[in-house]
């Protein structure tokens, strides 16, 4: 089975980047499921009940989110109700939303997919590895295939999950630092590894932001506020093929599209 990945999706630039170019990816790949990190798809912020339902209607079926997903109040209910919407596993009980859930292909396929967090340079929030643990084994005992959005800062970490789950997942993409990084590999145990899958927003622009306030904060020092970036938008992704009997990766492939 094919199931491509899209990475943080970055304002207005980024939702018009999905809406031109996601349905002609899948059907040139023969998508069977697209998982999109959304966290950042709201002004750049977070996420609002309309935005989400312009990823779905965009093609997404599963969205990710990441630390952003709580900068929008009004997603708090929907994070209650809306299963194809998930949060970072890892923050503590009792918060509202979903951190995995399992889901069905048109052809019928179930795909696990995983929401995690990581620590370094981040919030102190459970161990993102002892999550992993309880939680994967849990989806496995529906479906082999396992797709794992880790949302961090640290490229040892992204890495170090990507090892401590090899062989146990399909595969373990990274989000969070908006740089698509060119390490895409399958791990010896058959996971699928890239440590950041990049941002689909605006590419004349740092990291999202206008490129004019953001050098002024580090020119200055001060707390200028960031504003989102809107020209030359791109598509960042990642896509994977997947064993549907083991659950391995047997190719991954990163994506990049500009323009219409």
């Amino acid at each position: 089975m094919k199931l491509l990945f899209v990475g943080d999706v970055v304002g207005r630039a980024g939702r018009k980047a999905l809406t031109d170019h996601l349905d002609r990816l899948i059907d040139k790949y023969f998508v069977d499921l697209v998982v999109v990190n959304g966290e950042n798809a709201a002004a750049g912020y977070g996420l609002t009940a309309s935005v989400l339902r312009e990823l779905f209607d965009a093609g997404a079926d599963v969205v990710t989110s990441g630390n952003h997903i709580w900068d929008k109040k009004e997603i708090m209910p929907v994070l209650e109700k809306e299963s194809r919407l998930l949060r970072p596993a890892n923050y503590p009980p009792g918060l509202p939303g979903y951190g995995s859930g399992v889901y069905e292909t048109a052809a019928g396929i179930k795909v696990g997919v995983l929401n995690l967090e990581g620590r370094v340079f981040m919030k102190n929030l459970d161990c993102p590895f002892r999550a992993a643990d309880s939680l994967v084994a849990e989806l496995k005992k529906v479906t082999p295939i396992v797709f794992v959005d880790f949302h961090a800062e640290a490229t040892s970490e992204k890495q170090a999950l990507g090892f401590y789950l090899d062989g146990r997942v399909s595969a373990v993409v990274g989000t969070h630092t908006h740089v698509q990084t060119a390490d895409e590999r399958i791990l010896s145990e058959g996971t699928g590894y890239l440590t950041d899958v990049g941002m689909t927003g605006s590419q004349d622009a740092i990291i999202g932001n206008l490129k004019e306030s953001a050098m002024e904060r580090f020119l200055t020092q001060l707390p200028v506020r960031l504003e989102v970036a809107k020209k030359d938008p791109q598509l960042c992704g990642v896509l994977l093929t997947i064993n549907e009997e083991t659950g391995c990766c047997e190719a991954i492939e990163r994506i990049q599209q500009r323009g219409k």
